[in-house]
């Protein structure tokens, strides 16, 4: 079954917790501490595989998980960390969170991206050790792996994207010169899922060819199969638009489907197209001249027009070399322009912010909430060591100045509560 979009949610492995022990060897008094870290979680990683060509799998497996890391031991043994979780995708398929930003765009065959990156796990008491604190108590917690809920979306990626009203002769033109076998019938939308197709152009250069189902007028508000596939022309450098030649308005015919591209989420009336009539089989020349003379009034400027039969391949080897000499110049334009500059990111950010609330005080900011992740609330030592944290940071010199008194509670981002 072809599927081209799927809900699904990433749930990264959480890091293990640090451990608190201490030396206890024979012949060795008073051991120090040798809690080790926990180990750190897996990555959820996706990966653009040229084999698959369907969301499918996502279709019943909507949650996927990686694996989280061990917690930490005695003797300052590291706890094993979660392996990364590996997620193959079609090339071609994009990310996007609930928000509908873009997190991946998997392109070339073998590209990764980590989408959801795991906790990293806890300091065990061993990594707390100073010249004043000769056996710390604390050890941390791991953090949680991240929890992205999201939607994939597949759009092929083609050289050229067949388009035009049901029944003009997509899929006939694609299963003549390529090796695809498309679904073919004389009744509309034979066509339901997109197909691809590897069209030969000579001995050294061919062209990917993708047929998506026809458009009829209100394709893009979801009338008949309506923008579900539109979106597998997207990526294409070029369209060829095809036209029935026995249709009785050409111009209705080819505005229905130049509206169509324009009223798209994405204007892909503005992408360069090459117009051909089809179906010419027995017709005079006559005929066919007359109706290449009314699309040249109609057609923008500029815009190629040929007559072709892909049953008995008059005028395809035109057609096709004049679609690999367009694609040839889309992409040299693509390629010349500007790469965007590379995203510079910041370090953690170490502000912080001290609000007033019904029961005492709230604090947020993303470093100090990191630190209140990794705490254990329910340990004596684990408390003290973030009231140290809030000392040193100047929170708590913040909390004094806005009267917080004895018996208060600090709320620590949504992470734990202090007692002052």
């Amino acid at each position: 079954m072809f599927v081209d979009k799927s809900e699904v949610i990433f749930q990264a492995g959480d890091g293990g917790d640090g451990y608190v022990s201490f030396r206890q060897e024979k012949f060795i008094d008073k051991g120090g501490p040798s809690g080790g870290d926990g180990g750190d979680g897996g990555d959820i990683i996706l990966v653009a595989s040229r084999n698959q060509n369907t969301l499918a799998t996502f279709r019943y497996q909507k949650q996927l998980l990686a694996q989280s890391g061990k917690a930490g031991f005695n003797q300052r043994k590291h706890g094993k960390s979660g392996s990364d979780l590996l997620v193959a995708v079609p090339v071609g398929t994009s990310f996007m969170n609930s928000e509908g930003v873009v997190l991946a765009d998997m392109v070339l065959d073998g590209q990764q991206t980590v989408v959801a990156n795991g906790g990293k796990g806890g300091f065990g008491n061993a990594h707390f050790v100073s010249s004043v604190r000769q056996a710390p108590m604390v050890a941390e917690k791991g953090e949680k792996g991240d929890l992205i809920k999201g939607t994939l979306e597949l759009k092929m990626i083609a050289d050229v994207g067949l388009i035009g009203l049901p029944n003009a002769g997509k899929s006939t033109l694609l299963a003549s010169t390529s090796n695809a076998r498309p679904e073919i019938a004389n009744y509309p939308f034979t066509t339901l899922i997109p197909n691809l197709g590897v069209v030969d152009i000579d001995k050294q250069n061919s062209l990917l060819f993708a047929d998506i189902p026809g458009l009829i007028e209100g394709a893009s508000k979801g009338k008949g199969l309506g923008d579900e596939f539109l979106r597998h022309v997207e990526r294409t450098p070029v369209l060829l638009h095809l036209i029935d030649i026995y249709t009785n308005d050409l111009e209705t015919a080819y505005k229905t489907i130049q509206a169509e591209l324009k009223a798209y989420k994405i204007d892909l009336s503005k992408r360069p197209q090459i117009v051909a009539l089809t179906k010419i089989d027995g017709l005079d020349n006559d005929i066919i001249n007359d109706r290449i003379a009314q699309l040249k009034k109609i057609v923008k400027r500029g815009t190629k027009i040929f007559a072709i039969s892909a049953q008995s391949k008059q005028g395809l080897k035109e057609l096709l070399y004049s679609s690999k000499e367009i694609v040839s110049k889309s992409r040299k334009k693509e390629q010349a322009k500007p790469k965007p500059l590379p995203v510079i990111k910041l370090s953690e950010d170490a502000s912080w912010l001290v609000e007033k609330t019904e029961n005492g005080f709230r604090v947020t900011g993303q470093k100090i909430e990191r630190f209140a992740m990794r705490t254990d609330f329910g340990s004596t030592h684990g408390q003290q060591r973030l009231r140290d944290i809030l000392k040193k940071t100047g929170i708590l010199r913040e909390l004094n100045r806005k009267g917080i008194t004895a018996g208060q509670k600090i709320r620590i981002g949504d992470h734990g509560t202090l007692e002052y």
